[in-house]
C-alpha cells in the first residue's frame, strides 16, 4: 500500500506528489473558484466533485499498480455516491475542480492539465472503439462550462475557455474561446488572465455572434419598415406634371382621364 501511495497521477513531466499533497490541493483549490466555500469542513462534507477527485486520486493508483479490478470498483462506488464517473485511467493533474459534478464523465485516456475548472453535466469522450488514446487532452488552466462535450483525442491548448452545451470536435489553440455545435472559435484573448488565482471563471463574457446577427437583421428591418411609412407626395387629379416626370401616363392620359 505504501508504494501506492507514492506513485503519482501527475504529468510525467512534473515532480511526483505524494496521495496526501494532492488532496491538500484539491481541497484548497476551491476556495479560489467558488466563493460560496466557507471553510474546509464545507468542503470535505459537501463537495461531491471534491469527494470524486479525491476517490480518483486513489483509484488511478490501483489502476497505474495494475490492480485493475479494484480501481474499477472503487471507481464504480465513487460514481454511486457523486453522480462523476472518472475512469482510473484518466490522467488528472493538480488542482482539478469539479464545481457541481452532477453528470460529468472523464474518459480512460484523457488527460487533464493543472487548475481546470469543469462545471456539471460536463463530457470528455471518446469517438472510436480502438483501445488507443481516444479521449481528450486538455491543458492548463482550461475552464469547461455546464453541458459541454468535448470529443475525440483532441487537444485544448492552455487558458481555453469553452461555453456552455457546446460540442468540441476539433483542436483548440491555447487562449481562445469556443462556443457552439459544432464548437468554433468566436474569440482570441492573448494570456492575460484576470482572475488573480491565475484561473479566468469569467466564461458567461463571451461574444454572441447569433444574437449578433439578429440584432443587425432587426435594425435592417426598422430601416425599411420606416422608408415604407413616409407617405408619397400627393397627385392632383387634373394635373399630369408630376405623371410626365416619372413617365407613368405616358400617350394614354385620355385613358386615364385627364386633358
Amino acid at each position: 500500500m505504501a508504494s501506492l501511495l507514492s506513485n503519482t497521477a501527475s504529468t510525467p513531466t512534473e515532480r511526483p506528489q505524494g496521495l496526501l499533497a494532492q488532496w491538500h490541493e484539491d481541497v484548497y483549490c476551491v476556495f479560489g473558484r467558488d466563493p460560496a466555500a466557507r471553510s474546509v469542513w464545507e468542503i470535505l462534507l459537501t463537495y461531491s466533485g471534491v469527494h470524486a477527485v479525491l476517490m480518483h486520486r486513489i483509484s488511478n493508483r490501483l489502476w497505474l499498480a495494475n490492480w485493475k479490478l479494484p480501481a474499477r470498483l472503487l471507481s464504480a462506488v465513487s460514481k454511486m455516491f457523486t453522480q462523476v464517473e472518472i475512469h482510473p485511467g484518466a490522467t488528472i493533474g493538480r488542482r482539478l475542480f469539479i464545481d457541481h459534478a452532477l453528470g460529468v464523465v472523464i474518459g480512460e485516456t484523457t488527460e487533464i492539465g493543472n487548475d481546470v475548472t469543469l462545471y456539471h453535466g460536463v463530457t470528455l469522450g471518446g469517438t472510436t472503439w480502438n483501445p488507443e488514446k481516444r479521449h481528450p487532452t486538455l491543458g492548463n488552466n482550461v475552464l469547461v462550462g455546464s453541458g459541454a462535450k468535448i470529443l475525440g483525442a483532441i487537444t485544448l491548448g492552455n487558458n481555453v475557455r469553452v461555453g456552455a452545451n457546446s460540442v468540441v470536435v476539433k483542436d483548440v489553440p491555447p487562449c481562445c474561446t469556443v462556443v457552439g455545435i459544432p464548437g468554433r472559435i468566436i474569440q482570441t484573448k492573448g494570456t492575460k488572465i484576470q482572475n488573480r488565482h491565475g484561473i479566468d471563471l469569467d466564461h458567461h463574457l463571451i461574444p454572441d455572434p447569433v444574437g449578433k446577427a439578429i440584432a443587425c437583421l432587426m435594425e435592417r428591418i426598422d430601416e425599411l419598415e420606416a422608408k415604407l411609412a413616409k407617405p408619397e407626395l400627393p397627385i392632383e387629379k387634373d394635373d399630369c406634371s408630376q405623371c410626365a416626370a416619372q413617365d407613368v401616363c405616358g400617350t394614354d392620359t385620355e385613358l386615364r382621364g385627364h386633358g
